[in-house]
Protein backbone atom coordinates (compact mmCIF):
# COMPACT_ATOMS: atom_id res chain seq x y z
CA UNK A 1 0.00 0.00 0.00
CA UNK A 2 1.09 3.33 -1.10
CA UNK A 3 1.89 5.81 1.60
CA UNK A 4 -0.94 8.13 0.26
CA UNK A 5 -2.88 5.57 0.76
CA UNK A 6 -2.19 4.66 4.04
CA UNK A 7 -3.06 8.18 4.74
CA UNK A 8 -5.92 8.29 3.17
CA UNK A 9 -7.03 5.04 5.38
CA UNK A 10 -5.68 6.32 8.37
CA UNK A 11 -7.70 9.63 8.12
CA UNK A 12 -10.90 7.65 7.11
CA UNK A 13 -10.40 5.76 10.19
CA UNK A 14 -9.72 8.59 12.57
CA UNK A 15 -12.53 10.45 11.29
CA UNK A 16 -14.91 7.95 11.54
CA UNK A 17 -14.56 6.75 15.02
CA UNK A 18 -14.50 11.09 16.10
CA UNK A 19 -18.13 10.71 14.17
CA UNK A 20 -19.42 7.42 16.33
CA UNK A 21 -18.28 8.65 19.97
CA UNK A 22 -19.78 12.04 18.98
CA UNK A 23 -22.94 10.51 17.76
CA UNK A 24 -22.94 7.98 20.51
CA UNK A 25 -22.20 10.52 23.17
CA UNK A 26 -25.48 12.40 21.99
CA UNK A 27 -27.74 10.34 23.95
CA UNK A 28 -25.14 8.50 26.55
CA UNK A 29 -22.65 10.81 27.96
CA UNK A 30 -20.06 10.39 31.10
CA UNK A 31 -18.37 13.39 30.41
CA UNK A 32 -18.37 15.43 33.70
CA UNK A 33 -18.93 18.84 31.69
CA UNK A 34 -21.85 20.06 30.29
CA UNK A 35 -21.87 22.28 26.53
CA UNK A 36 -25.18 23.76 26.24
CA UNK A 37 -26.18 24.81 22.40
CA UNK A 38 -26.64 28.87 22.39
CA UNK A 39 -30.21 29.01 21.62
CA UNK A 40 -31.20 26.36 24.30
CA UNK A 41 -34.12 27.34 26.65
CA UNK A 42 -33.00 26.24 30.41
CA UNK A 43 -37.03 26.62 31.62
CA UNK A 44 -38.91 24.10 29.65
CA UNK A 45 -41.28 23.71 31.75
CA UNK A 46 -42.24 27.30 31.02
CA UNK A 47 -44.33 25.83 27.98
CA UNK A 48 -46.64 23.73 30.00
CA UNK A 49 -49.61 25.42 30.28
CA UNK A 50 -50.76 26.14 34.24
CA UNK A 51 -53.88 23.87 33.96
CA UNK A 52 -52.02 20.36 33.06
CA UNK A 53 -51.62 18.10 36.16
CA UNK A 54 -48.62 17.16 36.74
CA UNK A 55 -49.05 13.46 36.51
CA UNK A 56 -49.64 13.91 33.17
CA UNK A 57 -46.02 15.60 32.67
CA UNK A 58 -43.88 13.47 31.00
CA UNK A 59 -40.60 14.37 32.96
CA UNK A 60 -36.89 13.33 33.15
CA UNK A 61 -34.88 12.30 36.05
CA UNK A 62 -31.57 10.85 37.15
CA UNK A 63 -31.23 7.47 39.22
CA UNK A 64 -29.14 8.35 41.83
CA UNK A 65 -28.94 11.87 41.49
CA UNK A 66 -25.44 12.30 43.21
CA UNK A 67 -23.66 9.43 42.78
CA UNK A 68 -20.73 10.51 40.93
CA UNK A 69 -17.82 8.90 43.32
CA UNK A 70 -16.84 5.31 44.63
CA UNK A 71 -15.44 4.04 41.51
CA UNK A 72 -17.03 1.79 38.68
CA UNK A 73 -19.96 0.08 40.31
CA UNK A 74 -21.35 2.83 42.22
CA UNK A 75 -21.27 6.09 40.07
CA UNK A 76 -24.19 7.16 38.07
CA UNK A 77 -23.81 9.98 36.84
CA UNK A 78 -21.39 12.11 35.51
CA UNK A 79 -22.62 15.70 35.68
CA UNK A 80 -23.07 18.10 38.85
CA UNK A 81 -26.48 18.35 40.17
CA UNK A 82 -26.24 21.96 39.39
CA UNK A 83 -25.34 20.79 35.44
CA UNK A 84 -28.28 18.29 35.39
CA UNK A 85 -30.70 20.95 36.15
CA UNK A 86 -29.40 22.99 33.36
CA UNK A 87 -29.62 20.14 31.44
CA UNK A 88 -33.46 19.78 32.18
CA UNK A 89 -33.37 17.39 34.38
CA UNK A 90 -36.64 18.05 37.03
CA UNK A 91 -36.41 14.85 39.15
CA UNK A 92 -33.77 13.98 41.65
CA UNK A 93 -33.49 10.67 43.28
CA UNK A 94 -31.64 10.55 46.55
CA UNK A 95 -30.25 8.27 49.36
CA UNK A 96 -29.57 9.68 52.49
CA UNK A 97 -28.14 8.73 56.07
CA UNK A 98 -29.38 10.81 58.67
CA UNK A 99 -26.32 11.16 61.24
CA UNK A 100 -26.96 13.37 64.51
CA UNK A 101 -28.31 16.41 63.10
CA UNK A 102 -27.26 15.97 59.07
CA UNK A 103 -28.43 13.97 56.47
CA UNK A 104 -25.84 12.83 54.43
CA UNK A 105 -26.61 11.67 50.45
CA UNK A 106 -25.12 8.19 50.27
CA UNK A 107 -24.95 5.68 47.34
CA UNK A 108 -24.89 2.43 49.47
CA UNK A 109 -21.74 2.97 51.98
CA UNK A 110 -20.32 5.75 49.73
CA UNK A 111 -20.74 9.39 50.98
CA UNK A 112 -21.68 11.30 48.02
CA UNK A 113 -19.58 14.53 49.01
CA UNK A 114 -23.10 16.35 50.09
CA UNK A 115 -25.47 16.89 52.43
CA UNK A 116 -29.05 17.19 51.64
CA UNK A 117 -29.22 20.64 52.94
CA UNK A 118 -26.83 21.51 50.35
CA UNK A 119 -28.86 19.72 47.84
CA UNK A 120 -31.52 21.93 48.80
CA UNK A 121 -28.94 24.92 48.39
CA UNK A 122 -28.66 24.16 45.10
CA UNK A 123 -31.63 23.36 43.94
CA UNK A 124 -33.53 26.71 45.50
CA UNK A 125 -31.00 28.75 43.46
CA UNK A 126 -32.05 27.52 40.52
CA UNK A 127 -35.79 27.71 41.15
CA UNK A 128 -34.96 31.61 42.15
CA UNK A 129 -33.28 32.00 38.50
CA UNK A 130 -36.11 29.99 36.72
CA UNK A 131 -39.16 30.01 38.34
CA UNK A 132 -41.10 28.64 36.29
CA UNK A 133 -39.46 25.16 37.06
CA UNK A 134 -40.31 22.60 39.67
CA UNK A 135 -37.74 20.07 40.93
CA UNK A 136 -39.36 17.03 42.19
CA UNK A 137 -37.39 15.02 44.88
CA UNK A 138 -37.72 11.16 46.04
CA UNK A 139 -35.95 10.71 49.34
CA UNK A 140 -34.85 6.94 50.41
CA UNK A 141 -33.81 6.73 53.85
CA UNK A 142 -30.53 4.69 54.58
CA UNK A 143 -30.52 5.17 58.57
CA UNK A 144 -31.37 2.73 60.65
CA UNK A 145 -34.53 4.66 62.07
CA UNK A 146 -35.65 5.42 58.60
CA UNK A 147 -39.11 7.14 59.92
CA UNK A 148 -36.39 10.17 61.55
CA UNK A 149 -36.11 11.28 58.30
CA UNK A 150 -39.48 12.65 57.94
CA UNK A 151 -38.50 14.55 60.79
CA UNK A 152 -35.11 15.85 59.83
CA UNK A 153 -36.66 16.57 56.37
CA UNK A 154 -39.52 18.78 58.13
CA UNK A 155 -37.10 20.73 59.93
CA UNK A 156 -34.64 21.46 56.88
CA UNK A 157 -37.88 22.85 55.14
CA UNK A 158 -39.62 24.38 57.83
CA UNK A 159 -42.38 26.79 56.92
CA UNK A 160 -41.19 27.36 52.73
CA UNK A 161 -43.86 27.99 51.03
CA UNK A 162 -41.93 26.94 48.21
CA UNK A 163 -41.82 23.38 48.93
CA UNK A 164 -45.00 21.18 48.07
CA UNK A 165 -45.07 18.56 50.91
CA UNK A 166 -48.81 17.84 50.37
CA UNK A 167 -50.00 14.23 49.02
CA UNK A 168 -52.83 15.80 46.81
CA UNK A 169 -51.58 16.14 43.10
CA UNK A 170 -51.50 19.69 42.00
CA UNK A 171 -51.14 21.18 38.34
CA UNK A 172 -48.36 22.59 36.74
CA UNK A 173 -49.13 26.20 38.04
CA UNK A 174 -49.53 25.37 41.80
CA UNK A 175 -45.76 24.00 42.08
CA UNK A 176 -44.34 26.23 39.39
CA UNK A 177 -40.75 27.45 41.63
CA UNK A 178 -41.25 24.87 44.37
CA UNK A 179 -39.40 21.55 45.28
CA UNK A 180 -42.13 18.66 44.99
CA UNK A 181 -41.53 15.70 47.46
CA UNK A 182 -42.82 12.26 46.16
CA UNK A 183 -43.36 10.14 49.13
CA UNK A 184 -42.53 6.01 49.08
CA UNK A 185 -42.65 3.71 51.38
CA UNK A 186 -40.96 5.27 54.85
CA UNK A 187 -40.62 8.61 53.98
CA UNK A 188 -44.25 9.95 53.80
CA UNK A 189 -44.01 13.72 52.70
CA UNK A 190 -45.24 14.53 49.30
CA UNK A 191 -47.10 13.16 46.35
CA UNK A 192 -47.88 9.09 46.14
CA UNK A 193 -45.12 7.66 44.08
CA UNK A 194 -45.54 4.27 42.12
CA UNK A 195 -41.98 2.74 41.18
CA UNK A 196 -42.90 0.83 37.51
CA UNK A 197 -40.05 -1.66 38.36
CA UNK A 198 -41.66 -3.46 41.31
CA UNK A 199 -39.84 -6.30 42.88
CA UNK A 200 -37.13 -5.71 39.73
CA UNK A 201 -33.87 -4.69 41.64
CA UNK A 202 -32.14 -3.50 38.21
CA UNK A 203 -30.12 -6.28 38.25
CA UNK A 204 -28.62 -6.89 34.52
CA UNK A 205 -27.14 -9.84 32.80
CA UNK A 206 -28.69 -9.60 29.15
CA UNK A 207 -29.75 -5.63 28.04
CA UNK A 208 -32.45 -6.92 25.29
CA UNK A 209 -34.21 -8.09 28.48
CA UNK A 210 -33.17 -5.32 30.39
CA UNK A 211 -34.92 -2.81 27.19
CA UNK A 212 -37.86 -5.25 27.01
CA UNK A 213 -38.49 -4.83 30.98
CA UNK A 214 -38.53 -0.85 30.01
CA UNK A 215 -40.81 -1.55 27.58
CA UNK A 216 -43.33 -3.04 30.15
CA UNK A 217 -42.36 -0.49 32.86
CA UNK A 218 -43.27 2.35 30.77
CA UNK A 219 -46.52 1.09 29.57
CA UNK A 220 -47.26 0.38 33.20
CA UNK A 221 -46.30 4.35 33.55
CA UNK A 222 -48.45 5.13 30.93
CA UNK A 223 -51.41 3.68 32.52
CA UNK A 224 -51.11 5.91 35.76
CA UNK A 225 -50.61 9.47 34.06
CA UNK A 226 -53.63 12.19 35.19
CA UNK A 227 -54.06 9.76 38.44
CA UNK A 228 -53.72 10.66 41.45
CA UNK A 229 -49.92 9.22 41.90
CA UNK A 230 -46.53 10.24 39.85
CA UNK A 231 -45.26 6.75 38.61
CA UNK A 232 -41.89 6.29 37.52
CA UNK A 233 -39.71 3.85 35.69
CA UNK A 234 -35.78 3.63 36.02
CA UNK A 235 -33.77 2.57 33.08
CA UNK A 236 -30.87 2.08 35.58
CA UNK A 237 -29.24 -1.37 35.79
CA UNK A 238 -26.16 -3.10 36.95
CA UNK A 239 -24.68 -6.61 36.13
CA UNK A 240 -23.37 -6.52 40.20
CA UNK A 241 -24.33 -9.68 41.71
CA UNK A 242 -25.03 -11.64 38.82
CA UNK A 243 -23.08 -14.12 37.16
CA UNK A 244 -23.08 -13.38 33.20
CA UNK A 245 -22.94 -9.80 33.83
CA UNK A 246 -20.46 -9.19 36.48
CA UNK A 247 -18.79 -6.59 34.36
CA UNK A 248 -22.11 -4.71 33.32
CA UNK A 249 -21.23 -1.74 35.29
CA UNK A 250 -24.18 1.19 35.44
CA UNK A 251 -22.39 3.01 33.17
CA UNK A 252 -21.84 0.23 30.70
CA UNK A 253 -25.49 -0.60 30.72
CA UNK A 254 -26.45 3.31 30.03
CA UNK A 255 -24.02 3.18 27.28
CA UNK A 256 -25.86 1.12 25.32
CA UNK A 257 -29.84 1.42 26.97
CA UNK A 258 -29.56 4.76 26.75
CA UNK A 259 -29.25 5.08 22.53
CA UNK A 260 -31.83 2.22 22.59
CA UNK A 261 -33.84 4.44 24.70
CA UNK A 262 -33.79 7.68 22.80
CA UNK A 263 -34.72 5.56 19.77
CA UNK A 264 -37.48 3.73 21.58
CA UNK A 265 -38.87 7.15 22.78
CA UNK A 266 -38.61 8.67 19.42
CA UNK A 267 -41.44 6.70 17.47
CA UNK A 268 -44.29 8.47 19.39
CA UNK A 269 -43.17 11.62 18.21
CA UNK A 270 -46.34 11.46 14.91
CA UNK A 271 -48.74 10.57 18.05
CA UNK A 272 -51.03 13.03 18.68
CA UNK A 273 -50.85 13.82 21.44
CA UNK A 274 -47.79 12.07 22.23
CA UNK A 275 -47.81 9.81 25.64
CA UNK A 276 -47.12 10.45 28.67
CA UNK A 277 -44.79 7.84 30.86
CA UNK A 278 -44.61 9.88 34.09
CA UNK A 279 -40.40 10.08 35.61
CA UNK A 280 -37.96 8.36 33.33
CA UNK A 281 -35.14 8.20 35.54
CA UNK A 282 -31.58 7.35 33.68
CA UNK A 283 -28.23 7.37 34.32
CA UNK A 284 -25.43 9.43 33.02
CA UNK A 285 -28.16 10.67 29.94
CA UNK A 286 -26.84 12.89 27.24
CA UNK A 287 -28.18 15.72 26.54
CA UNK A 288 -30.02 14.97 23.24
CA UNK A 289 -31.75 12.26 25.47
CA UNK A 290 -32.43 14.11 28.23
CA UNK A 291 -34.09 16.54 24.90
CA UNK A 292 -36.37 13.67 23.37
CA UNK A 293 -37.84 13.11 26.92
CA UNK A 294 -38.89 16.31 27.40
CA UNK A 295 -40.22 16.85 23.45
CA UNK A 296 -42.71 14.04 24.61
CA UNK A 297 -44.49 16.90 25.80
CA UNK A 298 -45.51 18.57 22.88
CA UNK A 299 -47.46 18.26 20.13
Amino acid sequence: MKAGQKYLLFHHVVLSVIFLCQGHNLYFSDQGKLVLPGSYNIPWMAGIEDFRILSLITIPGTHESMALYGGPEAECQALSLKDQLRAGIRFLDLKVFGLGNTLYVMHGIMYQHSTFKEVLDIVRAFLSEFPSEAVLIRLQPESFEKNTVNQMVQSLIGNDQHVWVNSGMPNIGQVRGKIVFLQKSTFTIGIPLIETSGKDKGEVSDVKDKDNRIIKQLNQASGFCGGDNIAMTYTSGTGFGTFWGMFMTPRRVAERVDPWLNQYLRQYYPNRPRPCFGIIAMDFPGFDLIQTVINLNWW
